[in-house]
């Protein structure tokens, strides 16, 4: 059992080279109010006066102590650290100090440790009764102390003084409460003998943690001092407050002690003159020497419940630490393989993802091939089918088109220049959310080089982008430069796509018959109503019924009065289809000057030529010819925009999705795999070479935690 504390402080000096703090050792946590003698009771237990003293706040450091102690069979402690076993040198002073932070020097004088200790305070807390939570670690090897390792904190304080914060009261608590929270740790309450038992502060405080106190201890300081007439017997035999692993008095060196340098040894056989006299009837559960015997009896039983638990915890943070180590790589020896590796790992896990066989899939957001997909069919087809075939169009536009593509001659029916014109303006709208569409495509081809760079995973988990920074930064230039070369040619294709719509207006395509037909139509039904006159007949079809008739006597008029019909037709009557300029609205014989208002002058038929069609009521043969127009644009342009909306994907993944996918591995080698640049392409970032040094330094703590471990178990210590 007696060799459990010296694992421990090994293990303590295993994880204080890597600064691991995860791991929660056995320890004894000495907490107390300021001024309660706290550091009294170190030196009593070392035997030597080695802390720093003073009025108001001296400890503002956490000082982990550990006593080692030494036998005259240990010669193992006996030899310096850190140096090869042919060149330790031998220590052969009776007790010697070494602290972490100065490496392998050796303190045989405790006046140097003290100065050391203050100085040390001073470099982190500065000068003027700062804290700081840096711990400074110490180790003491010494034939006169037990085996122990104790962590001193700064005393509980309620009002700052010097440049101390306004919050240092709650500053130190939350210190002590770091270190007494640790399951394995026990606490060592310091109380004056002095004052009320029931306002001790550091009680108060290792209840919280500890409500059941199976690992709090209560040591009652200066018991000296109490005043006449009183004692502490109530307190020690714990009928005040009981604590559950006990309470010890014990007697401090007073104030003119230190100041004269008195002998600790003398005052331990003052203290136990004093406790005799005091209180005989329990002096030998009390003192120093029974303070230093219990609490290294208490570590002990609790370092072997510990241990279990502890041995876990080194084994899973060991594993954790090699799974991080193998994600940081290995010393790469093969520069030319792995640069080809990585390029063919890059090219598979872009094109993975682009197809949707990539093994990390996200759940959370559409990446690569999906989100093209979504660009296809919901962002582009959504965005055609809300392009209106007849957008931007009104019907004063159809009626101007219809007007001007007549000319200076009359039109009988509706001119298909209008519809073509008409129509080519509507196709060309199709034209920016087609360029658009290759715009989103092209940032999601981006946006892979990315994703890509994150998630191919190298010796583990760790990155090659990571890596090989300067890698990652020429895949990335090498990519763009790759995917900007294809987005002109993909856009020039695009463009073409509407100018062929745009190039040849197919009014004989199959799904075009049904407007084509309704054309037709409507034109028979204007020739039928421009051959009617006003009073309804039909001049025309009355024509082709006297043609019809048989020859003869009777035929001769008939074809005379159908030539004069046919005549009146397409001769002098046919003024009568435009009643604004017929002889009836006029007022004089065709030809003649039209005469209306005052007699003898003529009316200006024309006042004014408008450059638009002036706002007014279609007639109804007007609006009849633009809702021809516009069905006929309607129908056409629905044809044009289902083929723009499916060739346009198709021209977006020939020419830049799949040539990107075919092309990028060999763009890569061609650009990357050259001899001059490979050793720079794969310098690794220094972030990384030192958190690998740091995981190996780790790991190999810890192993060594976890083979001390095992060998305490077979030699039976619990």
């Amino acid at each position: 059992m007696e060799s459990l504390i010296p694992v421990i402080n090994k293990l303590q000096d295993v994880f204080n080279t890597v600064g691991q703090e995860t791991i929660h050792l056995p320890q004894i946590v000495v907490v107390g109010s300021q001024s309660s003698g706290k550091s009294s009771v170190l030196e009593s237990l070392v035997g030597r006066d080695f802390l720093p003293r003073g009025t108001g706040i001296v400890t503002r450091r956490p000082l982990v102590l550990q006593l080692v102690h030494l036998s005259k069979d240990n010669h193992e402690d006996r030899y310096q650290d850190g140096t090869k076993q042919k060149e330790r040198k031998r220590i052969d002073a009776e007790e010697w100090g070494q602290f972490l932070h100065t490496k392998s020097k050796i303190y045989t004088d405790f006046a140097e440790i003290k100065a050391e200790i203050q100085n040390e305070t001073d470099r982190m807390s500065g000068t003027n009764k700062g804290i700081c939570y840096d711990p400074i670690n110490l180790k003491i090897f010494s034939p006169k102390v037990v085996s122990l390792t104790l962590v001193d904190l700064p005393g509980m304080t309620k009002v700052p003084v010097g440049d101390q914060p306004v919050d240092i009261e709650t500053q130190i608590r939350d210190m002590c409460l770091q270190y007494i929270s640790n399951p394995n740790a026990i606490i060592l309450s310091v109380t004056a003998a002095n004052t009320d038992m029931a306002t001790s502060e550091s009680l108060k405080l290792a209840k919280e943690v500890d409500p059941d106190g199976r690992r709090t201890l209560a040591v009652v300081t200066k018991l000296d001092l109490m005043d006449a007439g009183t004692d502490a017997m109530d307190v020690l035999a714990g009928r005040v407050i009981p604590v559950k692993l006990g309470i010890i008095g014990v007697v401090n060196r007073s104030q003119q002690d230190i100041h004269e340098e008195k002998d600790i040894n003398e005052s331990m056989k003052a203290e136990a003159a004093f406790l005799q006299k005091k209180y005989p009837s329990i002096a030998n559960r009390n003192g120093t020497p029974y303070l230093a015997k219990t609490l290294n009896r208490l570590l002990m039983h609790h370092i072997r419940d510990c241990l279990p638990d502890l041995k876990t915890r080194v084994n899973i943070l060991a594993a954790q630490f090699q799974s991080l180590l193998n994600s940081y790589g290995e010393v790469v020896e093969d520069k030319s393989a792995l640069l080809l590796q990585i390029i063919t790992k890059f090219a598979s896990s872009y094109c993975s993802t682009i197809e949707g066989t990539a093994r990390d899939i996200q759940t959370t957001e559409l990446c690569g091939g999906a989100r093209i997909c979504y660009i296809f069919h919901e962002t582009f087809g959504k965005t055609l089918n809300s392009i209106d075939p007849l957008g931007g169009l009104t019907q004063l536009d159809i009626l101007t088109a219809i007007r001007n593509a007549t000319g200076t001659r009359p039109a009988l029916f509706v001119p298909e220049v209008s519809f073509e014109l008409l129509v080519k303006r509507q196709i060309r709208r199709l034209l920016e959310p087609s360029l658009r569409c290759v715009e989103l495509v092209h940032e999601e081809l981006q946006r892979i080089i990315q994703h890509c760079g994150t998630q191919i995973p190298s010796y583990g988990g760790q990155t090659e982008m990571m890596r090989f920074p300067k890698l990652n930064e020429k895949i990335v230039d090498v990519m763009t430069s790759l995917l900007r070369k294809r987005l002109p040619v993909t856009n020039e294709m695009v463009e073409n796509i509407v100018a062929i719509e745009l190039a040849y207006i197919n009014t004989k395509h199959p799904d075009f018959a049904e407007a084509s037909l309704m054309h037709r139509t409507l034109v028979e039904n204007n020739v039928g109503d421009l051959s009617k006159d006003s009073s309804g007949r039909n001049f025309v079809q009355e024509e082709r019924d006297v043609r019809a008739l048989p020859s003869g006597p009777q035929s001769e008029n008939v074809n005379g009065g159908s030539w004069k019909i046919s005549n009146w037709v397409r001769g002098g009557k046919v003024e009568s289809m435009a009643p604004e300029f017929s002889p009836q609205h006029t007022g004089s014989a065709p030809g003649s000057p039209a005469t209306r208002g005052v007699p003898g002058k003529g009316v200006n038929l024309l006042p004014e030529v408008p450059t638009q069609t002036p706002v007014r009521k279609l007639s109804q043969r007007e609006q009849r010819d633009c809702d021809v127009i516009e069905r006929l644009i309607k129908s056409y342009f629905l044809i044009v925009r289902k083929n723009i909306q499916d060739s346009v994907p198709k021209s977006v993944m020939h020419f830049l999705v799949n040539n990107v996918k075919d092309n990028l591995q060999s763009e890569l080698v061609s650009q990357l795999y050259k001899k001059e640049q490979i050793d720079r392409l794969l310098e690794e970032s220094e972030h990384i070479a030192a958190r690998r040094k740091e995981a190996q330094e780790m790991l190999k703590a810890l192993n060594q935690a976890g083979q001390i471990i095992s060998e305490i178990r077979e030699t039976h210590l619990w």
